[in-house]
Formats: C-alpha cells, structure tokens, sequence
C-alpha cells in the first residue's frame, strides 16, 4: 500500500512544481500539501473502506481548486491550466468513480458528483455521470427530470432531454410530475424554434432549408404529450396542473383552449374544475378601450368581475351540491375579503356576499366544521354577537365532539359577558372526552381571573389538573404557578409549586419560573434555589446541559452559595448528562472558566 500512495504522491508532483514556479504556492505550502495529500491517500487505500474519507479527500481538492482560482485572479494569471487544475480534477473524478462504485445507493453522493462536474468538468463528462446515475437509481424520477432538464437547459439539447423522458416514463408510467416536466420541455422547445426561426426572418436568410414544421412550432408534440398523460392519469388536479404549465407560453392559445375545454367536459364533477373555471373570472382584463381611469371606477371593475366568479360559484353549487363544492366557494370569498383594499365600497360588497355563502351552505347543512369556526369568527370581529352566538350554538349542535367549535362559542359568550360560561363548560366537559379540553380549561382560567375572586380561579385550576392528565398537564401546571405570582406573590407561588412538585410530567420552565420568582425577592434564599436545582436536575439533569451550567453560576456567584460545591456539581452532571449534551456542557464551563480567568 505504501507503494501506491507513494506513485500517487509521485504523480502529484508535476502540478505542484508549476504551482510553485508561477508563484501561486510557495514551498512550506507545498510541502504542507504533500504531507495532507499522503494522509488522505492512506485513508481511501487502506482496507476497511470509510465514506467520510472520500468525502474529505474530495472536499480538500475542491477547496484546494478554489484557493487556486483566487490566486490566479489576485495575480492575473490564467496559464498552465492543463498542467494544474485539469490534473485535479481528473483526480477527484477518479476518487468519485471508486465512492460511487462502492456505495451505489447513496444518491446524495451521486448529487455531489454532479455538481462537482457541473462546475469543474466538460458537459460530456456531465451526461456520462447522469448515465452512470440513473442506470442504478431509475426508480427515482427527480433524478430523470434533473437529467433530463440539464440537457435541456445547460447542453440546449431537445433530443436527449426527450429520450431521457421517454426511457423515464417507461419505468414511471404514472408518475404525474414526469409528464408535467415533459410537457413542460416540449413546450419550451417549440418556443427555442419559434425564436430561432424569428431570428433567421429578421436577418433575411432562407429558412426553407431548416427544419422548421408548423405543427411543431404550434407545439403539437407538446399536445401530443398531453393527450398521452390524461389518458392514463385521471384527476382534475393534474389536468389543471398542465393547463397552469400552458399558460406560461402565450403561443400556445390553441393547446390552453384545449385542454380548459377538455376540462370542463371530462371533470364537470370534480370541485377543482369549478374552482378552476370561476376564478379564471377575476383574471379577465377589460377591453382596451374600457380600461377604468379612477380609482372608484377599478374597484367597481374588480366588483363585477368578482361577482362573475360567484355567479359561477352558484352555477357550481346547484350542479354539484356538496361539501367540498360549499368549501371552495367560501375559500373564494374569504380570501376576497382577506385581501386588503382602501376602497369602503368593495370591502362592504366582499363582506356581504362572504356571509351569503356562509349562511346558504349552512341552510343546507354542507358547511365543514372548519368553515362554521371561520363563520363564527369573522361575526365576532364584526361583533355581530347575536348573529355569532347563533352560529357557534349551531355549530356545537353540529360538531358536539369538537373542541374547537366548544372554544369558539365560549370565546362568544365571553365577548358577550354572558353569564353562562361556567354553564356551558359544564355541558361541553360531557360531551368532550377530558383529554382534548385542555383550550377550554385555560380559557375558563383566564375568564374567572378577569371576572371573579381569586377563590374561584384556584378552584378552576385544581379542578382542571384532575380533569387533565399527561403531556397536557404540563401547560395547566406552568399556568397555574404563573397565576399565583401574579395574583398573590412569592408564597403563594411557593405554595403551588409544593403542591404540584410531585405531580408529574412537568416542564424545565416550571423550575426555571419558580428559580426566577425566588431570585427577584429582595433577599432571595440560596437554600431554596438549591432545592428547586435540585428537583429541576432530577428531572431533566440527563438532557438538559444548561440547567447545570446555571446551577454552578449560581453558586459561584451567589452571595450564600458554596463555591466548594461547584466541583460535586460538574462531575454529577458529567455521569447524568448523555452523548451530545454531555460534549456541549464541557465545552460551555470550559467557556465560562475561561471567561472568569
């Protein structure tokens, strides 16, 4: 083996005397180079083959390839390319045939191969290399396409772009994203010939002799591809996907009118295909000569285009009366009404007509649960509380073992000051299973602390933390201790804290909160610090690497803590803590010490 590392080491030798010659090394660098070289040759020779070693052997002569090419600008020397770089780079692309040839199946190494020769080498090594790729990984279409637009784009060669699609599709016959490409790369092929072919007109030469086909330049291999991909997968979603790619190529208006009829016969049942049609509404500019002037005549033009799209929207809903259809129509209007305008007018028009649907969908019982909330919402902001109330009742009626429609009505009747909050969490506690309550819980919280005694808030939350069990619990609890120190003070947080300190799962913050209360007393007590540490480290001391890194500051630098202690602390947290957060800890107290000195 030595021998070989010693040829390799030999054959580097030509490079880097012209390196030295020129002046872009100096000797201790190529010495240094040498010595760096000859360990990373050992480790890609020696028998027991790792991955990282060809990724740092590589690594290195690229960044190596790099430094030169600075050099070389700082310089202003631009020689002997031949002799240096080309000899680095046939060497890398050596080591990346033996690492690819080892680990066939580790694509993001055949990635890296490819960018490495998208910078460094010639396009013909490039297809080779995307040959070599796909011929092990053909059941990965990303990797098709990304050969596929590479010949496109960076080689402007069609005919391969098209074979690579061909061969794609005879592995991925029905992989929607495939023919979406291909189509998309006919298309752009028609246009690169239509610009040619404007390009030798305006330059009067014969273009006769030139393959320049009408049906091609109209993109007929582009509908070819079309008609072949519909045929074999269904679905509104991908025709309307084809129809978006079209749409990018203005000479393209036949194949567009084409596919949108195609559309609205083939999928008259599928809600995409409504959606589609009346939101091509909003896309109709006016006529040239009705273009409006003020700013009061273009909110009045966009009102009736969009009242066009609700026309259809309706037209859609008696054909198609579902759940889905109903979504699609409110989705419509409230993303209408979301959209910010400074006209009075329009905003009134948009609100109206969002709360018409609303309220048809809800009529004939086709509002999704998700909608009756926005519903609910939306007359809450406007405080329409009467019309709020009424919605979030039909809702819980509706939804009875949904939290979320729960919340919304008690969010109405606190808006309200009602006075059948407790009355209504009492009857959604029993339609509602305990574990999913959690929004309520805290919202009943928040309402008692706002409207009633301190008595009865406390009552709320223990009731709750018997109500609430597991991974919940842990954000009653933090609540809970927050409300003691803000509504009584320090004991009555201390208070909590002991009654829950054995109630668990809790949260690191649950310690670092009461830690925090303690230290802003006027004169904060080291021996309660240390208990909360303690019962803090108890429970999280195995992953969390800051909670003892706080724990020896604070008795560094507390006026009663015990320095002598910070010794015992370290090594328990080096026997508790594990893997990452154990290497994190020893490097931030080795920071801190450092920092002291």
């Amino acid at each position: 083996m030595a021998e070989i590392i010693q040829e390799r080491i030999e054959d580097r030798l030509p490079e880097l005397e012209q390196l030295e010659r020129i002046g872009l090394f100096s000797r201790a660098e190529i010495k240094a180079i040498i010595k760096k070289a000859s360990d990373l040759e050992y480790k890609i020779q020696r028998r027991a083959l790792l991955k990282e070693d060809f990724i740092n052997y590589v690594q290195y002569e690229i960044n190596l390839l790099e430094l030169i090419q600075r050099r070389r600008t700082r310089i202003r020397y631009s020689f002997k390319k031949d002799e240096i770089e080309n000899s680095i780079v046939q060497r890398v692309q050596g080591v990346f045939r033996r690492a690819s040839a080892k680990w066939k199946d580790d694509v993001q190494l055949w990635l890296s191969y490819v960018v490495f020769c998208k910078k460094w080498t010639s396009k013909v090594q490039l297809s080779k290399v995307f040959s070599a790729m796909l011929a092990i990984h053909s059941n990965k279409p990303a990797l098709w396409i990304m050969a596929a637009k590479w010949e496109m784009e960076d080689r402007l060669s069609s005919e391969s772009a098209r074979q690579l699609f061909l061969r794609a599709l005879r592995f991925h016959p029905e992989c929607p994203k495939l023919y979406q490409e291909y189509f998309r790369m006919e298309l752009m092929h028609a246009e690169k010939l239509r610009k040619e072919k404007q390009e030798f007109e305006k330059a009067k030469m014969e273009v006769e002799t030139l393959d320049y086909s009408e049906e091609i330049l109209s993109g007929e291999l582009a509908r070819i591809v079309y008609k072949n991909s519909v045929s074999i997968i269904k679905g509104a979603d991908f025709h309307v996907s084809l129809l978006s790619i079209a749409q990018l190529f203005d000479f393209a208006k036949d194949l567009q009118k084409e596919i949108y009829d195609d559309l609205q016969v083939q999928h008259t049942d599928d809600p995409l295909t409504w959606d589609y049609v009346a939101r091509r509404e909003l896309e109709m500019e006016a006529q040239p000569g009705e273009q409006p002037a003020s700013k009061q005549a273009r909110a009045v033009e966009l009102d009736r285009r969009e009242e066009r799209c609700c026309a259809v929207y309706e037209e859609a809903v008696k054909t198609l009366p579902t759940e889905a259809m109903w979504k699609c129509y409110i989705t419509f209007c409230l993303e209408r009404f979301t959209k910010k305008t400074s006209s009075d007018f329009l905003r009134g028009k948009r609100l109206t007509r969002t709360m018409v649907a609303f309220r048809k969908a809800h009529e004939l019982r086709l509002l999704p649960e998700s909608q009756c909330k926005q519903w609910a919402e939306l007359l809450l902001q406007k405080g329409f509380l009467t019309e709020a109330l009424e919605v979030a009742v039909a809702g819980t009626t509706l939804f009875r073992d949904s939290v979320t429609m729960w919340h919304v009505k008690l969010q109405v009747l606190i808006k309200s000051k009602s006075s059948d909050v407790a009355r209504l969490l009492e009857e959604a506690f029993v339609h509602l299973k305990p574990q999913v309550c959690l929004p309520l819980w805290l919202s009943w919280a928040e309402w008692t602390e706002d409207t009633q005694s301190q008595e009865d808030t406390e009552a709320v939350f223990k009731k709750a933390l018997l109500a609430v069990t597991g991974g919940d619990s842990v954000t009653l609890k933090d609540k809970y201790l927050d409300w003691a120190y803000r509504s009584g003070d320090y004991k009555k947080a201390r208070a909590v804290f002991r009654s829950l300190q054995e109630n668990r799962p809790f949260s690191v913050d649950f310690f670092r909160k009461m830690i925090q209360f303690e230290k802003e007393q006027e004169s904060s007590k080291m021996v309660n610090l240390r208990e909360y540490y303690e019962r803090a480290v108890r429970e999280f001391g195995s992953t969390d690497s800051d909670l003892w890194l706080d724990y020896i500051k604070e008795e560094l630098h507390h006026p009663l803590g015990r320095p002598e202690n910070c010794g015992q602390i370290y090594w328990r947290a080096l026997k508790m803590l594990q893997g990452e957060a154990a290497e994190k800890f020893v490097t931030k107290h080795a920071m801190h010490q450092a920092g002291q000195l």
